[in-house]
């Protein structure tokens, strides 16, 4: 007797996790043709004599030979860049939503609970499904205001105690809202959870504040960075810092040669001249001040403060101004539908002076048309 034939869709959906087949795939929208504001990128590009060294690098790198699986000289170079206390190591990722990943496979004992604030950065929770670990989000609060998305340190305190949470994510500022939590207020969470804190500093460039410094203080916190928002998008480079007690266990997971030759080679080329990229964070800090002002200028527009390199603002249709942008050639992100707190939000990257001019232009044309 012949076999019946089956579908790969059949199979597929038969012998997959059902929480990957209930998952949707992260989007990244077509941006050809378009002024791209869409994902929080340095829109500067490095000074010309920066890259004929870095072309010089890439032209003479061995890519015929797998990379150093251990690139002590890059860790160091990180360290030394950022001031890392004593005694701390880093752990490198190819960005950090691989670093997220291997936390949540280290930490996902059975019942164990990923915890996050909402909303927040989508993949926290996303990768909490893909690795089958259970995830609990914290509403912040809403208050009509300047004020929306704060921290509501009780129910945040109540969750902890509730579901004594073994791996818990602050984005710190917050992505995609753009706030800094208290430094206070984060303590507390840190001091209260019964598990691993990771305080993810993506924005680190355009805040006014950091953990690393209290990373010797709390022996369950470690801090997590990319280089991806100063202006190393293209490179995957993404590290976490703490104790070597962590990282020594986490380092077990991490897959073999996670971080590429050319990674490494350009990341450390361009680490010894990061007082050139912490001048173009300056320059785009001074940006969004005056992005701000522009977008608060706009009644039909109500824009919340940012200690990142974007800004969340909120119209009275998101899905007609979106549209509305693109047809006049500008992409920024439309959150409206991702989370119930973010209805009628929109997000746009700081770009150039000459880029955010010409998205501000687009705004108000299609303000109002669409009045």
């Amino acid at each position: 007797m012949s076999a019946i034939p089956v579908s790969a869709s059949s199979l597929a959906s038969a012998l997959m996790r059902k929480e990957v087949l209930d998952l949707h795939a992260y989007h990244v929208p077509d941006s050809r043709g378009l002024i791209k504001l869409d994902a929080m990128e340095n829109p500067y590009a490095l000074p010309l004599p920066l890259r004929k060294e870095i072309a010089t690098i890439v032209g003479n790198a061995a890519i015929n030979r797998y990379p150093d699986p251990n690139p002590a000289a890059l860790k160091e170079e990180i360290c030394n860049t950022l001031g890392l206390p004593p005694d701390m190591e880093v752990l490198l990722g190819n960005g950090s939503d691989e670093l997220i990943q291997l936390l949540a496979l280290a930490m996902n004992k059975p019942g164990a609970a990923m915890m996050s604030l909402e909303p927040s950065f989508v993949m926290y929770r996303m990768i909490a499904n893909y690795t089958g670990m259970r995830y609990v989000g914290v509403p912040l609060k809403i208050n009509s205001g300047a004020d929306d998305f704060s921290l509501d340190m009780t129910e945040t305190l109540k969750a902890i105690k509730r579901e004594q949470p073994s791996l818990v994510f602050l984005a710190y500022p917050n992505n995609p809202t753009g706030n800094l939590y208290p430094s206070l207020d984060v303590k507390r969470i840190i001091e209260a959870a019964p598990g691993l804190v990771v305080v993810d500093e993506a924005y680190y460039a355009f805040a006014s504040d950091s953990f690393i410094p209290h990373l010797a203080s709390y022996p369950n916190l470690l801090v997590m960075r990319t280089f991806s928002k100063l202006g190393m998008a293209g490179l995957r480079l993404g590290f976490l810092a703490g104790n070597k007690a962590w990282l020594g266990q986490l380092e077990k997971l991490r897959l073999p040669y996670n971080v590429g030759v050319l990674t490494q080679l350009v990341a450390g080329k361009l680490l010894a001249h990061h007082g050139v990229l912490l001048q173009q964070a300056e320059q785009i800090k001074m940006d969004r001040a005056r992005l701000y002002q522009q977008l608060g200028e706009i009644s039909a527009v109500q824009v919340y403060p940012s200690e990142a390199n974007f800004l969340l603002f909120r119209v009275s249709d998101a899905n007609e101004v979106f549209g509305g942008l693109r047809q006049r050639g500008v992409l920024i992100k439309n959150l409206n539908g991702g989370h119930p707190m973010l209805k009628n939000c929109l997000r746009v990257t700081v770009g150039t002076r000459a880029e955010n001019d010409t998205f501000i232009a687009a705004l108000r044309e299609t303000i109002i048309q669409s009045a």
